[in-house]
C-alpha cells in the first residue's frame, strides 16, 4: 500500500495518487487516498483533520465531566482510575458513578448526529430532523403508552419506543407517497403527524396519576439522570449495529443527494434505499429516546456543523456523529454545573439548538430572495 500526495504546480489544485506505476488524478482538493490490493478509500484532509479535532475535544471533555461534581478530582487520579491503577471511593466515583452518564452522553450523542445525517442527506433538506419530522415524537408516544399504562420495564420501553417511531415513520411515508417520496412534501406531513402526536401524548400525561405523569413529563425534556451501566451497554450495543448499517449505505446516502433521477440512473434503488435509510434512522432516535428521552435539536444542529467544518459537498457520518457526541456532553456538562441547579440535558440542547434554527432559517430564507 503506497500513498502519494502533492500540488499542481500549474493550477495549486491539489493532487493524490497511487505510486508506483499508476497516474494522478486531480480531485480539485487535498486528498488522502488508501489503496490495499482492489479496494481503495478517499479521504479528504480537511475532514481528516477535523475529525481527529473533534476526538480530542470529546477526550478532552470526557475528562473534565469525570474530574468535577461535588467531589472533585484531578486528571490523575481520573486516567488511574480508568486504568486500574486506583481502588477504593475515587474508582467508585469515576468508574461506578460519573463514566455511565459520560458514556450514554457520547453514544446517545453520537447516534442522534448520524440520524439527522441521514434524515438531511437523504430528504435533500437542512430542516430534515427527526424530532421536527415527527418520528420523535412517535417514538415518545410509544414509550410513554408503555409507561403509563403497563408500567414497563427498560427492555419494554425500548421497544414501545421502537415500535411507535417505525409506525410513525409508515404512517408520514405512506401519506407523504405519490409516485414517489419528495423531502419536502415528507416533512410537511411529517409536521401534520407531529403536531396529531404531541396532542395525544399531552392526553396521556393528564390521564395519568400524579407521579406517573410527572415521571413522563421529567423524561420529556431529555435526562441522563439515572442512565445506568446496563442500558449504556445495550443501548450501545444497539446503537453500534445501526451506525454501521448506516455506515454501509453511505454510498447510497450520496448518491441520493444528487436526486432521485441521478441516483436511479447510477442503479439506486430509489424508493427501498430511501425506506431502508429512513427506518435506520427512526431506530436511532427511538434508542435514544428509550434511554433518556427525545433530546432534541442535536440531529438537526450536528450535521450541519459537521458540513461547515469540514467544508464537503454533501453531510458524511463521522463529522455528524462526533459534533453530535461533543455537543450531548457538553450540554449536559452545562446543565450539571454551570446551571444554577441541575438541569435536564434537553433543556439545554433546546436553548442551543432553537437559536441555530433561528439562524439556518434566516439563511435559508436570504438564499431564496
Amino acid at each position: 500500500m503506497s500513498v502519494r500526495t502533492g500540488s499542481d504546480p500549474h493550477t495549486g489544485s491539489s493532487r493524490t495518487a497511487w505510486s508506483p506505476g499508476t497516474r494522478r488524478v486531480d480531485f480539485g482538493r487535498r486528498v488522502l487516498v488508501l489503496r490495499r490490493r482492489r479496494v481503495a478509500v478517499r479521504y479528504e484532509w480537511r475532514s481528516v483533520i477535523v475529525c481527529s479535532v473533534l476526538a480530542l475535544a470529546i477526550v478532552c471533555m470526557a475528562v473534565l465531566a469525570l474530574m468535577t461534581g461535588s467531589y472533585r478530582l484531578g486528571p490523575g487520579q481520573v486516567v488511574s482510575a480508568l486504568t486500574g491503577g486506583t481502588t477504593g471511593l475515587v474508582h467508585d466515583i469515576v468508574v461506578e458513578w460519573r463514566l455511565p452518564r459520560v458514556l450514554a452522553a457520547l453514544v446517545f450523542g453520537a447516534a442522534l448526529g448520524v440520524s439527522g445525517a441521514v434524515f438531511q442527506s437523504t430528504l435533500r433538506n437542512p430542516l430534515a430532523d427527526p424530532g421536527i419530522i415527527g418520528f420523535s415524537d412517535g417514538s415518545y408516544a410509544g414509550a410513554l403508552i408503555v409507561l403509563l399504562l403497563v408500567n414497563g420495564t427498560y427492555w419494554q420501553l425500548v421497544g414501545g419506543a421502537l415500535i411507535g417511531g417505525i409506525a410513525t415513520a409508515v404512517a408520514v411515508y405512506l401519506l407523504a407517497y405519490r409516485r414517489g417520496v419528495q423531502g419536502f412534501r415528507l416533512i410537511i406531513v411529517g409536521l401534520g403527524i407531529s403536531s396529531m402526536l404531541g396532542s395525544l401524548n399531552i392526553w396521556l400525561i393528564l390521564k395519568a396519576d400524579l407521579d406517573q405523569a410527572m415521571a413522563a413529563a421529567a423524561w420529556r425534556a431529555g435526562s441522563l439522570n439515572g442512565v445506568s451501566s446496563a442500558q449504556v451497554a445495550f443501548g450501545g450495543a444497539c446503537i453500534a449495529m445501526l451506525l454501521l448499517l448506516a455506515a454501509m449505505s453511505s454510498r447510497q446516502m450520496r448518491q441520493l443527494e444528487l436526486g432521485d433521477d441521478a441516483a436511479a440512473a447510477q442503479g439506486v434503488r430509489v424508493s427501498t434505499a430511501r425506506l431502508r435509510l429512513i427506518v435506520v434512522g427512526v431506530a436511532l432516535t427511538a434508542t435514544v429516546t428509550a434511554a433518556s428521552g427525545p433530546i432534541a435539536f442535536i440531529s438537526l444542529v450536528a450535521p450541519q456543523i459537521g458540513r461547515r467544518l469540514t467544508r464537503t459537498a454533501g453531510i458524511t457520518l463521522a463529522p455528524a456523529a462526533l459534533v453530535g457526541a461533543l455537543l450531548c456532553l457538553a450540554a449536559d456538562y452545562l446543565a450539571q454545573h454551570i446551571a444554577p441547579t441541575p438541569l435536564p440535558v434537553g433543556i439545554i440542547t433546546v436553548m442551543l439548538g432553537g437559536g441555530y434554527l433561528g439562524w439556518l432559517l434566516i439563511i435559508e430564507a436570504r438564499r431564496r430572495l
